[in-house]
């Protein structure tokens, strides 16, 4: 099972767009089992599966079952505040069964754990980030035993770095970055991955991939504005790999700007004029973890 976290602390990059139709590519065209997690108390993720943008209304057997989600206590905040009982010693076993009220199958091949708005408070619950460590980790073992085996989960995480993403980027094979075309890539790219190495430990955990989203183009190629950006991203990778442990590879793909891109969010089909886009960066992540 292979585990990607998709983050980045700029906000409105398109992550968790990208996070969702990475999920719905792979388990239509490839049959991968595919695990979804919306870490972020944003809740884009699942606000956006829940709706019905025609119809402005609530997705009912999404809606129903997520009532009933929070009412059984069978959230991911839940299940953290569980682990901690565990790992402060309060309680003798990690107890938190995982079964159909944790865990929404959208369909037989993808699978998805919503967010709530209670994360928002995760930090004034006062998690100890080493302690909730290995969260991510334990969760991942229930599910297994729970008998869902998954090719791959994706992590949706907060553009902040909370004891939650904490767990998560210390129990990922790889972190993937997205970027858009503008003056704050490089910087940021530098800042983030500088901000990763001297938290996650030991270093290095999981592998760095970053890519371009939303970048302008003119008949099928890259302006020279995105074109210029990009060759930034890849002087500020190149920067980052000459620290020893470290390895940022940029990926060949980019992924257009299209105004219509978020009404791809859907439990829906895959809307199929982002198919090869999509594709090119399923092959090009494939080429740095083997799915």
């Amino acid at each position: 099972m292979k585990v990607i976290s998709t983050i980045n602390f700029k906000g409105g990059v398109g992550k968790t767009t990208l996070t969702w139709l990475l999920a719905k590519h792979a388990s239509e065209r490839y049959g991968k089992k595919v695990l979804v997690v919306d870490s972020d108390a944003q809740m884009s993720l699942t606000t956006a599966l829940s709706l019905d943008e025609e119809k402005g209304s609530y997705i009912a057997g999404f809606d129903s079952w997520y009532s009933e989600h929070k009412k059984r206590n069978k959230t991911l905040l839940d299940a953290l505040v569980k682990y901690d009982e565990y790992a402060s010693g309060n309680s003798p076993h990690f107890n938190f069964p995982i079964d159909s009220g944790f865990i929404y199958e959208a369909t037989p091949n993808l699978h998805f754990v919503p967010s709530v708005e209670d994360l928002y408070w995760i930090e004034l619950e006062l998690f100890n980030p080493e302690q909730v460590k290995g969260f991510i980790e334990a969760l991942l073992g229930k599910i297994a035993h729970s008998g869902r085996a998954y090719d791959l989960v994706l992590f949706d995480c907060p553009p902040s770095f909370t004891a939650l993403s904490y767990s998560i980027l210390n129990n990922c094979t790889l972190v993937l970055i997205p970027t858009n075309p503008d003056v704050f890539a490089a910087k940021g790219l530098s800042t983030m991955v500088d901000g990763l190495r001297n938290r996650i430990t030991p270093w290095p955990a999981p592998k760095l991939a970053v890519f371009m989203n939303k970048a302008k183009t003119y008949r099928d190629h890259l302006t020279k504005e995105s074109a210029y950006f990009l060759q930034g991203i890849h002087d500020a990778a190149h920067l980052l790999s000459q620290h020893p442990d470290t390895n940022v590879e940029v990926l060949n793909t980019w992924i257009p700007e299209r105004a219509a891109i978020r009404k791809a969010m859907s439990f829906g089909g895959f809307p199929e004029e982002f198919r090869s886009d999509i594709d090119h960066l399923w092959h090009d992540i494939k080429k740095v973890v083997s799915i």
